[in-house]
Protein backbone atom coordinates (compact mmCIF):
# COMPACT_ATOMS: atom_id res chain seq x y z
CA UNK A 1 0.00 0.00 0.00
CA UNK A 2 2.78 2.44 0.92
CA UNK A 3 4.57 1.58 -2.31
CA UNK A 4 1.56 2.71 -4.37
CA UNK A 5 1.44 6.05 -2.54
CA UNK A 6 5.07 6.71 -3.39
CA UNK A 7 4.42 6.09 -7.07
CA UNK A 8 1.49 8.49 -7.19
CA UNK A 9 3.40 11.24 -5.37
CA UNK A 10 6.28 10.82 -7.82
CA UNK A 11 3.87 11.08 -10.75
CA UNK A 12 2.46 14.29 -9.27
CA UNK A 13 5.96 15.74 -8.84
CA UNK A 14 6.71 15.03 -12.49
CA UNK A 15 3.54 16.86 -13.49
CA UNK A 16 4.41 19.94 -11.43
CA UNK A 17 7.81 20.59 -13.03
CA UNK A 18 6.11 21.69 -16.29
CA UNK A 19 5.82 25.41 -16.72
CA UNK A 20 3.27 26.99 -18.98
CA UNK A 21 3.09 30.50 -20.39
CA UNK A 22 0.26 32.03 -22.36
CA UNK A 23 1.53 33.86 -25.45
CA UNK A 24 -1.79 35.19 -26.68
CA UNK A 25 -5.49 35.10 -25.85
CA UNK A 26 -7.74 36.22 -28.66
CA UNK A 27 -11.52 36.51 -28.84
CA UNK A 28 -12.79 34.89 -32.00
CA UNK A 29 -16.31 34.67 -33.37
CA UNK A 30 -18.18 32.30 -35.63
CA UNK A 31 -21.25 33.47 -37.54
CA UNK A 32 -24.11 31.04 -37.02
CA UNK A 33 -27.80 31.08 -37.89
CA UNK A 34 -28.81 32.92 -34.69
CA UNK A 35 -26.00 35.51 -34.81
CA UNK A 36 -22.37 35.41 -33.67
CA UNK A 37 -20.94 32.77 -31.34
CA UNK A 38 -17.98 34.13 -29.34
CA UNK A 39 -15.13 31.94 -28.14
CA UNK A 40 -11.52 32.37 -26.98
CA UNK A 41 -8.31 31.06 -28.55
CA UNK A 42 -5.26 30.66 -26.32
CA UNK A 43 -1.71 30.01 -27.55
CA UNK A 44 0.29 28.33 -24.78
CA UNK A 45 3.94 27.24 -24.50
CA UNK A 46 4.70 24.30 -22.19
CA UNK A 47 8.25 23.40 -21.14
CA UNK A 48 10.30 21.84 -18.36
CA UNK A 49 13.42 24.04 -18.83
CA UNK A 50 15.49 20.87 -19.35
CA UNK A 51 15.24 20.42 -23.12
CA UNK A 52 11.56 19.69 -23.67
CA UNK A 53 9.11 22.25 -25.03
CA UNK A 54 5.79 22.28 -26.88
CA UNK A 55 3.37 24.83 -28.34
CA UNK A 56 -0.37 24.27 -28.06
CA UNK A 57 -3.54 26.01 -29.15
CA UNK A 58 -6.85 25.72 -27.33
CA UNK A 59 -10.29 27.11 -28.11
CA UNK A 60 -13.23 27.28 -25.71
CA UNK A 61 -16.13 29.51 -24.73
CA UNK A 62 -14.18 30.71 -21.67
CA UNK A 63 -10.53 31.76 -21.21
CA UNK A 64 -9.70 29.18 -18.51
CA UNK A 65 -11.00 26.31 -20.65
CA UNK A 66 -9.04 27.56 -23.67
CA UNK A 67 -5.81 27.73 -21.64
CA UNK A 68 -6.35 24.20 -20.26
CA UNK A 69 -6.90 22.87 -23.78
CA UNK A 70 -3.81 24.73 -24.98
CA UNK A 71 -1.68 23.16 -22.22
CA UNK A 72 -2.97 19.69 -23.10
CA UNK A 73 -2.23 20.31 -26.81
CA UNK A 74 1.26 21.61 -25.98
CA UNK A 75 2.06 18.46 -23.98
CA UNK A 76 1.01 16.35 -26.98
CA UNK A 77 3.44 18.20 -29.27
CA UNK A 78 6.62 18.13 -27.15
CA UNK A 79 10.02 18.33 -28.82
CA UNK A 80 13.30 17.19 -27.23
CA UNK A 81 16.20 19.53 -27.94
CA UNK A 82 19.91 19.05 -27.23
CA UNK A 83 21.36 21.73 -24.95
CA UNK A 84 25.13 22.28 -24.67
CA UNK A 85 27.07 22.73 -21.41
CA UNK A 86 26.94 26.49 -21.97
CA UNK A 87 23.10 26.32 -22.03
CA UNK A 88 22.97 27.09 -25.75
CA UNK A 89 22.13 25.16 -28.91
CA UNK A 90 24.77 22.98 -30.63
CA UNK A 91 24.69 24.68 -34.06
CA UNK A 92 22.95 27.47 -36.05
CA UNK A 93 19.49 26.63 -37.36
CA UNK A 94 16.54 28.14 -39.22
CA UNK A 95 12.84 27.36 -38.93
CA UNK A 96 9.70 28.17 -40.89
CA UNK A 97 6.12 28.27 -39.65
CA UNK A 98 3.49 29.72 -41.95
CA UNK A 99 4.76 33.13 -43.12
CA UNK A 100 7.25 33.40 -40.27
CA UNK A 101 10.95 32.55 -40.43
CA UNK A 102 13.22 32.27 -37.38
CA UNK A 103 17.03 32.26 -37.38
CA UNK A 104 18.86 30.93 -34.31
CA UNK A 105 22.58 31.04 -33.53
CA UNK A 106 24.41 29.66 -30.48
CA UNK A 107 25.91 32.26 -28.15
CA UNK A 108 28.72 32.42 -25.58
CA UNK A 109 27.96 31.99 -21.86
CA UNK A 110 26.63 35.19 -20.31
CA UNK A 111 24.93 36.43 -23.48
CA UNK A 112 21.38 35.65 -22.37
CA UNK A 113 18.32 35.05 -24.54
CA UNK A 114 18.34 37.66 -27.28
CA UNK A 115 15.03 37.03 -29.00
CA UNK A 116 11.65 38.67 -29.25
CA UNK A 117 8.05 37.77 -28.54
CA UNK A 118 6.91 34.18 -28.87
CA UNK A 119 10.39 32.92 -29.83
CA UNK A 120 11.80 34.20 -26.53
CA UNK A 121 9.10 32.39 -24.55
CA UNK A 122 9.71 29.11 -26.41
CA UNK A 123 13.47 29.32 -25.83
CA UNK A 124 13.17 30.20 -22.13
CA UNK A 125 10.81 27.30 -21.41
CA UNK A 126 13.08 24.95 -23.39
CA UNK A 127 15.91 25.76 -20.98
CA UNK A 128 18.15 27.65 -23.41
CA UNK A 129 20.00 30.46 -21.59
CA UNK A 130 22.44 31.80 -24.22
CA UNK A 131 21.19 32.27 -27.78
CA UNK A 132 20.78 34.82 -30.55
CA UNK A 133 17.48 34.62 -32.45
CA UNK A 134 15.74 36.79 -35.02
CA UNK A 135 12.22 36.45 -36.36
CA UNK A 136 11.64 37.49 -39.95
CA UNK A 137 8.61 37.81 -42.20
CA UNK A 138 5.64 37.71 -39.86
CA UNK A 139 4.87 39.06 -36.40
CA UNK A 140 2.06 36.54 -35.83
CA UNK A 141 2.78 34.92 -32.42
CA UNK A 142 1.45 31.47 -33.40
CA UNK A 143 3.48 31.28 -36.60
CA UNK A 144 6.61 32.57 -34.84
CA UNK A 145 6.22 30.00 -32.05
CA UNK A 146 5.76 27.23 -34.62
CA UNK A 147 8.78 28.45 -36.59
CA UNK A 148 10.85 28.36 -33.37
CA UNK A 149 9.63 24.80 -32.70
CA UNK A 150 10.54 23.84 -36.27
CA UNK A 151 14.05 25.26 -35.83
CA UNK A 152 14.54 23.48 -32.48
CA UNK A 153 13.24 20.14 -33.81
CA UNK A 154 16.03 19.85 -36.42
CA UNK A 155 18.86 20.32 -33.89
CA UNK A 156 21.30 17.42 -33.52
CA UNK A 157 24.26 16.90 -31.20
CA UNK A 158 27.72 15.59 -32.16
CA UNK A 159 26.91 12.03 -31.08
CA UNK A 160 23.89 11.81 -33.42
CA UNK A 161 25.86 13.23 -36.36
CA UNK A 162 28.72 10.79 -35.73
CA UNK A 163 26.27 7.84 -35.68
CA UNK A 164 24.63 9.01 -38.93
CA UNK A 165 28.02 9.25 -40.66
CA UNK A 166 29.32 5.98 -39.13
CA UNK A 167 32.44 7.63 -37.69
CA UNK A 168 33.69 8.08 -34.15
CA UNK A 169 33.18 11.37 -32.33
CA UNK A 170 36.97 11.89 -32.19
CA UNK A 171 37.19 11.73 -36.01
CA UNK A 172 34.29 14.16 -36.27
CA UNK A 173 36.20 16.71 -34.18
CA UNK A 174 39.39 16.13 -36.19
CA UNK A 175 37.76 17.02 -39.51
Amino acid sequence: MANNRRKTSRAKKEETNWQERVIQIRRVSKVVKGGKKLSFRAIVVVGNERGQVGVGVGKASDVIGAVKKGVADGKKHLVDIPITKSNSIPHPTDGIGGGAKVIMRPAAPGTGVIAGGAVRTVLELAGVRNILAKQLGSNNPLNNARAAMNALSVLRNFKEVAEDRDVSIEKLYAQ
